[in-house]
């Protein structure tokens, strides 16, 4: 069994001196930009790109409140009910490397603050040659270390029916305080239940969100590149929001849940249905979702979690619009059911209006003689920026040490920032307005037809 490695936050200092590097950016920006709309505006330059500039600086809003950020703590009245809670840790296995799925299970029985079951559902995994993957030694190991540790295990294999009815298998009847959900190819850090359950302390929050780390992250290329191009979510826009208390979707490599909020949307989660197919993805966002239906949704910075990345780019390409495809179905669902005067409507408005920005600036310089005549000096002021932007969320890389990361490994990520903007804007950008479009393709779970990460392999 390979080491598991560690991860802690950064130290508040090192928080604050980030934060107020990208605050004092932002700061200086923003005023540019506003004298320039002012300008704009009272010289009667109907040509000027100043206003469409403001509105883009302001819908990114969430890059400088990401740092406010802060892990939460329980006080020291609250650590005794905390302790009591009963954690259940379910698992959804499908297709999965054993020696990947045998680590994530260790690390679950390592946890310093140990759960009280763990359920793992094998969703119908088949081998290349069609029969059946059983994880016969796997599972007999699982059963050995957790009656040592004195957890309970249940170990099920159904006919395969996708993520969510493997999930809810097992959790619309047990009778834990708070469900873990628990991807089959992510390894937890040892504090990561420890650090997820504080913030229940505080009875409004109904879910949280851990931070997910890349466990492969030096494989190759493609792996480093997703390292950097998972920061602006995962500790960018969801930390903003964790600030908030209104985060959108927790990934399901590492979530916690009260159990009522999870067993009352049983039945109804597993079969949901959009434009008459069955939802088979972005189960993540949609547990979220109902939590924040019933209260408050953060993000735990010190509850991490390891998980592997694709390593080959055709499952990277699946999985991307896999998840932009239950991305865009989810925005219908915030646009409908969220109060129109909250935050999550208002952000979910944001992203299509800088969508719809995206789009139209382009048109607007090409089509507008005297914009047209200044296209060298917009394209040389777009890159600046850019770039600039690039390394400014780029310095989220630094809000955690790892243990199988060295300084000069995450010195070259950070260098590479505006290489990971070119291909969000020139790949992911493009692709999510695919997804928009074919976003009833929804009824297929995941991307393995086999096994297609290991630990062992890229």
């Amino acid at each position: 069994m390979p080491p598991i490695p560690r991860a802690w936050c950064a130290s508040p200092g090192a928080l604050t001196a980030g934060g107020a590097l990208v605050l004092f950016a932002f700061l200086v920006w923003g005023v540019a930009h506003v004298f320039s709309t002012y300008t704009s505006l009272t010289g009667g330059a109907t040509e000027s790109m100043a206003l469409p500039w403001l509105v883009s600086f302001l819908l990114l809003w969430w890059a400088p409140l990401a740092w406010f950020e802060r892990p939460r703590s329980a006080p020291p009245s609250a650590r005794a009910a905390l302790d009591a809670l009963r954690v259940t840790v379910q698992i959804p296995v499908y297709n999965e490397d054993p020696g990947v799925l045998r680590a994530c299970l260790h690390s679950v029985l390592l946890q310093s603050r140990p759960v009280r079951r763990i359920r793992v559902v094998d969703d119908g995994s088949t081998g290349a040659d069609g029969t059946p993957m059983t994880y016969d030694d796997v599972r007999a190991e699982l059963f050995e270390r957790a009656d040592a540790a004195g957890v309970e295990v249940t170990w099920d294999r159904t006919p395969n029916r996708g993520k969510r009815h493997a999930q809810m298998h097992v959790l619309a009847h047990d009778d834990a305080d708070i469900f873990v959900t628990l991807d089959s190819d992510s390894v937890l850090d040892p504090e990561a239940v420890a650090e997820g359950l504080k913030p229940f302390a505080d009875p409004a929050i109904t879910s949280v969100a851990g931070q997910v780390l890349v466990l492969n992250h030096d494989a190759n290329p493609l792996t480093r590149m997703t390292n950097l191009l998972y920061l602006p979510f995962t500790r960018g826009l969801r930390s903003a929001q964790s600030v908030l208390g209104r985060v959108t979707i927790n990934s399901g490599t590492l979530a916690f849940y009260r159990a009522d909020v999870v067993r009352d949307a049983a039945g109804v989660y597993e079969n949901e249905i959009f434009r008459g197919r069955p939802m088979q993805m972005n189960d993540d966002s949609m547990l979220t979702f109902y939590g924040l239906l019933a209260g408050d949704t953060v993000h735990q910075p010190s509850s991490l979690v390891f998980t592997l990345a694709p390593g080959r780019w055709s499952h990277y390409l699946r999985q991307q619009m896999r998840w932009m495809r239950g991305t865009t179905v989810r925005h219908l669902w915030w646009l409908r059911y969220m109060p129109a005067g909250g935050v999550v409507f208002w952000a979910t408005v944001a992203e299509y209006v800088h969508i719809v920005l995206g789009l139209t600036i382009p048109v607007a310089i090409l089509a507008t003689p005297e914009l047209r005549s200044h296209l060298t000096a917009f394209l040389a002021y777009g890159t600046v920026i850019g770039v600039v932007m690039s390394y400014l969320m780029a310095l989220r890389l630094f809000t955690v040490r790892r243990t199988d990361m060295r300084l000069h490994q995450a010195l070259l990520l950070f260098a590479l920032a505006p290489a990971a903007t070119a291909w969000r804007a020139l790949v992911l950008r493009p692709m999510y307005l695919y997804a928009m479009l074919t976003c009833h393709r929804v009824n297929r779970w995941g991307t393995r037809t086999g096994v297609e990460v290991g630990l062992s392999h890229p």
